[in-house]
């Protein structure tokens, strides 16, 4: 059976309903099977000892970004994490202008960075590798984004194909955020095997939570709930691969990010597909 068999199977069971976070109240809502999405371009990522601190970025501008690709920055010579410099922070004010969201431009590449350059590759369809390379910035070049299908016009979109959330305001990107969301993996849950899957559909924002909280499958820090158990949180780890049991991971700057700007509130948008 594959993946996305079995987990429709856990679904309609009532097997991964919990999700990753505490159970609440479900909302009506059809429920697909995902598609079984590739890893193999994949590499797993850890968060930098040095990160950017958290703060409010305008919206993207309809421009393209200036390339950062004469600036230590072609393939023999990439920037990555531990990089300092003036390099680094034009790297960064590009991403931000782009609509990646890596907080503030310090000239340190550290974990907000790595996480915004994942989420670009993910977007451009390159390897998954957290680091700035000359093909991830001829993409930043680019101005490359994720496609936008329609929608709510302000909602949270959930791209479970390219590992993606977006923020959209006024039907726009605002900001793109790398995420991890469930990895299609068997798990034991109350003693029962259960699928790790993200269900699909349109959801609404019910319960929140500031701070960490201690849910049956782990700590979720400051989750926003949008269907039973699953919710998007903060974590440490926010690889480039699916990884979760159900919630969708991002950062915890990025969860701070949400909640300084009130970009779920309750009642609004979630998409995930």
């Amino acid at each position: 059976m594959t993946h996305a068999r079995a987990a429709l199977v856990a679904l309609l069971a009532g097997a991964t309903l919990a999700g990753c976070g505490t159970q609440v109240a479900q909302q009506p809502i059809t429920v697909t099977a995902p598609v079984d999405r590739p890893t193999s371009s994949s590499s797993t990522t850890s968060p930098s000892t040095t990160s950017s601190s958290t703060s409010t970025t305008s919206a993207p501008s309809s421009t393209s970004p200036t390339s950062t690709a004469g600036a230590k920055g072609d393939a023999s010579d990439p920037l990555r994490p531990g990089d300092r410099g003036p390099q680094v922070r034009r790297l960064q004010r590009d991403l931000t202008e782009a609509g990646y969201w890596n907080g503030r431009a310090d000239g340190t590449y550290g974990h907000l960075t790595e996480q915004a350059v994942l989420a670009l590759q993910k977007s451009a369809g390159l390897g998954r590798d957290g680091i700035a390379g000359r093909k991830t910035l001829d993409a930043l070049a680019s101005g490359t984004l994720p496609p936008l299908p329609k929608g709510a016009a302000d909602r949270i979109e959930i791209d479970l194909e390219r590992q993606v959330l977006l923020v959209v305001r006024g039907g726009s990107i605002r900001y793109v955020i790398n995420t991890s969301t469930a990895s299609g993996e068997t798990y034991m849950s109350h003693g029962r095997p259960a699928v790790a899957v993200t269900p699909t559909g349109t959801f609404t924002v019910g319960r929140t939570h500031r701070g960490n909280e201690v849910a049956p499958l782990g700590t979720l820090y400051s989750p926003r709930y949008f269907y039973g158990g699953y919710a998007v949180h903060g974590a440490a780890s926010i690889p480039g691969y699916p990884a979760s049991h159900g919630c969708a991971r991002v950062s915890n700057a990025a969860m701070d990010l949400i909640w300084s700007e009130d970009l779920m509130p309750v009642g609004s948008t979630v998409i995930v597909r």
